[in-house]
């Protein structure tokens, strides 16, 4: 059975690539670390390449932090683990209570990172260094959702690495089916407007859910549950 703590990184990297005000930015954004648009010839190549180099980019950084919170936390007593699923389930619940607009966090207002002002001469270059940078500096629109996987993260140390990765992944297969299909991708985007204005609410609520079982440690326990309830089915 897979740690469900895992699927949780791997979804909310989905979702930060979902953000409303993230996903309508991300296929012009491509095109421009490419040095091309959508609509010329050998565009979607070198559209999808640049992606693959983005991708690498945070998910180098995701790995070195997942190593670092290893290294550091993952020695810790079981009383001190109990303590950091508690303090990680309230900081979750806090990042939900934001994003569903019930309490203002004010350091989330601003914008964290770290300005890329040069663009290299090999353009794969400069697509991995934005990369890093987009994982060292988050945005206001994604930093509660990353903030919660770190939060997961610090309350299972032996699973930070992978639980950054899972975030990596989720994040970093949207961002690849947008380079290769940027002009399909830009049809599709455009369509789900809609549906974005109730994005906030419905990760919101999840998170929240999600707070409260960290906090009370019953996210495994939940997930045994389901398990079994699907194997009794």
């Amino acid at each position: 059975m897979v740690e469900p703590t895992i699927i949780v990184a791997f979804i909310a990297g989905i979702v930060s690539f979902a953000s409303p005000c993230v996903l309508p930015l991300i296929p012009g954004f491509l095109a421009y670390l490419s040095g091309t648009s959508a609509g010329q010839q050998g565009a979607r190549l070198k559209i999808f390449m640049n992606s693959v180099a983005f991708v690498l980019g945070f998910s180098v950084i995701f790995a070195l932090l997942g190593v670092l919170l290893n290294t550091i936390l993952e020695r810790v007593s079981y009383n001190v683990q109990t303590w950091l699923s508690r303090i990680g389930g309230i900081i979750i619940i806090l990042f939900a209570l934001y994003i569903l607009g019930l309490i203002k966090i004010n350091f989330l207002e601003r914008e964290h990172k770290f300005a890329v002002k040069k663009k290299f001469s090999i353009t794969y270059v400069t697509s991995f260094v934005f990369g890093a940078a987009f994982a060292v500096g988050w945005t206001p629109c994604v930093s509660a959702i990353l903030g919660s996987v770190f939060a997961l993260a610090v309350t299972n140390p032996s699973l930070g690495f992978v639980l950054l990765m899972s975030y990596a992944l989720g994040l970093g297969i949207p961002f690849l089916l947008v380079g290769l299909f940027t002009t399909q991708a830009i049809g599709i985007i455009n369509k789900s407007a809609t549906v974005l204005k109730y994005f906030n609410i419905i990760v919101g609520i999840l998170l929240l859910v999600l707070g409260i079982l960290v906090f009370t440690n019953k996210l495994n326990v939940v997930a045994n549950w389901f398990f079994a309830y699907s194997l009794l089915s």
